[in-house]
């Protein structure tokens, strides 16, 4: 576990978990107390222990892919909260979430408010989630490149998930990704920049990287 923000309304805690080193994040208001959980990868038993001393509210999913919901199921059980996530990627849950998020919701715990932002490639329902500076951005963006993607009609999509929702934050946006380490959003435009300014094959999707693809 690392705490990998923190300021005076929030704390945000990173868990690195199973085989594929996937990350969940808590979120924490340390004016109230209460927390959520983005993503349930592996280790319930971890995910809970950091839960301590705080009033867990929600659990939030960015994505559908099984290193992002190992222990969903023992999560779900043992939390007895209400777990949340996009339509369009609902379908492959069991039991369904109980609360349906859409672009542009907010999902308030204690003095925290967070946007839901709906950046669909990786997946359908692949979604963000934005407080303040900070993202939790899911496989839609890391540092160096998109998520990976199945077609070049996915990755096509990714782009316009970055370039119309992400791109437009401000420059000193921290983006926490599914995977490793955080990144910040200045150079990740910039970097994008040089990306945008090469030509590219149609048939362009996988694993891309902005400046070597």
């Amino acid at each position: 576990m690392t705490v990998v923000a923190k300021d005076e309304s929030l704390e945000i805690q990173r868990l690195e978990l199973g085989a594929f080193g996937t990350n969940a994040y808590i979120i924490t208001c340390l004016k109230s107390g209460d927390s959520v959980v983005i993503d349930a990868p592996a280790e319930a038993d971890k995910i809970i222990k950091r839960l301590e001393g705080t009033h867990p509210r929600y659990i939030l999913l960015t994505h559908r892919h099984m290193d992002h919901i190992g222990a969903l199921s023992e999560l779900r059980s043992r939390l007895q909260i209400p777990l949340a996530a996009h339509p369009a990627d609902a379908s492959a849950l069991s039991p369904a979430p109980e609360i349906l998020l859409n672009d542009g919701d907010i999902i308030s715990f204690g003095k925290v408010r967070l946007e839901v932002m709906h950046t669909p490639g990786h997946t359908p329902g692949s979604l963000c989630f934005k407080t303040g500076k900070y993202l939790i951005s899911g496989d839609t963006i890391f540092p160096g490149g998109p998520g990976k993607t199945g077609s070049p009609a996915d990755f096509q999509e990714i782009l316009k998930s970055i370039t119309s929702k992400i791109l437009t934050l401000d420059d000193d946006t921290e983006i926490y990704p599914g995977h490793g380490d955080k990144t910040v959003l200045k150079k990740e435009k910039e970097e994008f920049v040089i990306f945008s300014s090469r030509q590219h094959p149609t048939d362009l999707c996988g694993d891309v990287l902005w400046l070597s693809s």
